[in-house]
């Protein structure tokens, strides 16, 4: 499962707040801050943070994304 956080930077433009603004205000760690550049796996209740900080909701902020398949799966089928 592949997860994309392109929404949230979206939003964080729309509302003219940084991504070190977001870190203070939602208290996340730096750590977390990476994974979410990075669009990695991401506690739920860290995103619940995130929501309620921007008085959002999880659709709002993150999207599912399909992975490809690899070259050696295509050729198994």
């Amino acid at each position: 499962m592949a997860q994309s956080y392109n929404r949230l930077w979206k939003l964080l433009i729309d509302k003219k707040m940084s991504k070190a603004d977001l870190r203070k205000i939602a208290e996340i760690a730096p750590n977390t801050m990476t994974k979410l550049r990075r669009d990695e796996a991401v506690n739920l209740a860290i995103l619940g943070r995130i929501c309620q900080s921007l008085d959002c909701d999880f659709g709002d902020i993150m999207e599912y994304v399909k992975e490809q398949e690899t070259h050696h799966e295509r050729l198994d089928k």
